[in-house]
């Protein structure tokens, strides 16, 4: 398969936070930026705020007959500072924050210039070590006005970067056991935070190709291998399968957790970059920005240009492709759908019929009342108004804790999309429990989490408590 087809993947975490809503150089937000895949020079002072400058991941690989190798693509974003000069009353070019040319502002800023180093059909069970130099610079552009004549410079200065890659495999039950570390070796000191990302390498990550082998997946591994597994250790760099469902040559090694299979979803028109996207919400509030922030937006940056561009020219029907498609969990795909040997875990499931009501509607799905529906618990049928002790076990809130032992009165039964269940209740005791009612804000727990009480318990407590 070729790496083309992840790239789209790969991209998204290159720029993960590399321009954040709204995409103007003068947001608080911009001024700091590049969150995620950040390693920084090592000689960087504390003051800078330098990220460490490290990474390792470890995957698993099942050799085939042939002789097993494995292509290291490193991939990273080089800073590049955007320096905008304007002649002074002498003649000699100054910098400056902002030069307007017939009305247009013309921005300094930080962009970034993508890197990749690749170390190409490495042998397994052959250690490497290998240092790589990526070139600094410094280009110049003059800008014009719509009569030609010059009125100013754009300067692009980039620091040099060297970075170092080891590789390293272990034989592990039968499996072979792949470490690939990269380290920042950038030789100068950092003395400040602009010093510090300027000598980084950014959203850096791994794109790994096996060759006559394939990876074995690390958050679901055959039994076989469950043990190896669970002795890889990662260091800012998790990796998941990547590519068509199913394939398993292709390993992205990412600075965030991701799932194997990661996909950009189809109505995505394209990137946003700003971390969890909600890309209709972003494209809306984009929409609602004056024509002087989208100005300066354009200035501010390409990507942030293409951004505005895109949603400015959306049409209603592109918008309404956003909402995505609601689909039902529960309804099984038409087997004349799937093909026999295909596995039904992969099939696209049917799309939800809501009727016409919208999609956000709860009246969209009539086989959901919460009011009315019920869950059995040790034999019993529990439903609203229905009193349970609660047992918390799942610890997913420090609060749960002082629910131990405690009596409540269940207020509705719900099922979320994944098929799960979830009791909403109000403690009996709580003096707030009619606010909890009135503003319908209410305590969570899974049905092993409660124990039904008895008729004669139940009768006791409501005696006690009559309202």
């Amino acid at each position: 398969m070729s790496l083309d087809q992840v790239r789209s993947i790969a991209d998204a975490v290159l720029y993960e936070g590399y321009l954040l809503y709204p995409y103007r150089a003068s947001s608080h937000k911009n001024r700091s930026r590049w969150q995620f895949g950040v390693l920084g020079p090592p000689n960087a002072a504390p003051a800078s705020f330098g990220e460490q400058p490290e990474m390792e991941t470890q995957c698993l690989l099942a050799p085939h007959d042939g002789p097993a190798a494995v292509t290291v693509h490193l991939r990273f974003l080089q800073l590049q500072v955007r320096e905008v000069r304007s002649p002074g009353a002498d003649g000699v070019e100054v910098p400056v924050d902002q030069l307007t040319v017939d009305g247009v502002p013309v921005l300094s800023w930080d962009e970034a210039v993508e890197r990749e180093v690749v170390l190409a059909a490495l042998p397994l069970g052959e250690p490497t070590d290998s240092v790589h130099e990526v070139p600094g610079g410094e280009d110049s552009e003059p800008v014009t006005d719509a009569r030609g004549a010059v009125v100013g410079r754009i300067v692009r200065r980039r620091l040099p970067l060297t970075v170092r890659i080891r590789t390293d495999t272990f034989v592990d039950d039968g499996y072979v056991r792949l470490s690939v570390a990269v380290r920042n070796e950038h030789p100068e000191p950092a003395a400040t935070k602009d010093d510090a990302i300027r000598a980084s390498l950014i959203g850096a990550h791994l794109l790994l190709r096996a060759h006559d082998a394939e990876f074995v997946s690390l958050l679901e591994p055959p039994a076989g291998a469950a043990v190896a597994a669970g002795r890889c250790r990662q260091r800012r760099c998790w990796p998941v399968l990547a590519g068509p469902k199913g394939t398993t040559d292709i390993l992205l090694g990412a600075p965030i957790i991701l799932y194997d299979y990661p996909e950009v979803a189809e109505q995505s028109p394209g990137a946003l970059f700003d971390s969890t996207e909600i890309d209709e919400i972003l494209t809306l509030r984009v929409m609602t920005m004056t024509e002087a922030e989208k100005a300066e937006a354009r200035a501010t940056d390409p990507r942030a240009r293409e951004i505005i561009d895109r949603c400015d020219g959306m049409s209603p029907a592109g918008l309404q492709q956003l909402h995505g498609l609601l689909r039902d969990p529960h309804r099984p795909q038409p087997a004349a759908v799937v093909e026999p040997a295909a596995d039904a875990r992969d099939a696209e499931p049917a799309a939800f019929d809501t009727s016409g009501a919208p999609w956000w509607d709860p009246a969209a799905d009539a086989s959901v009342r919460p009011g009315s529906d019920a869950v059995v618990i040790d034999g019993v049928r529990v439903a609203k108004d229905s009193l349970v002790r609660v047992h918390p076990s799942r610890r997913a809130d420090a609060q749960d804790l002082f629910f131990a032992g405690q009596v409540a009165r269940v207020t509705a039964v719900l099922s979320d999309v994944d098929g799960g269940t979830h009791v909403a209740l109000v403690l009996v005791d709580d003096p707030a429990a009619d606010l909890h009612d009135w503003y319908g804000r209410y305590f969570y727990f899974a049905p092993d989490e409660l124990t039904p009480l008895t008729v004669q318990e139940t009768a006791r407590i409501r005696e006690e408590n009559p309202s």
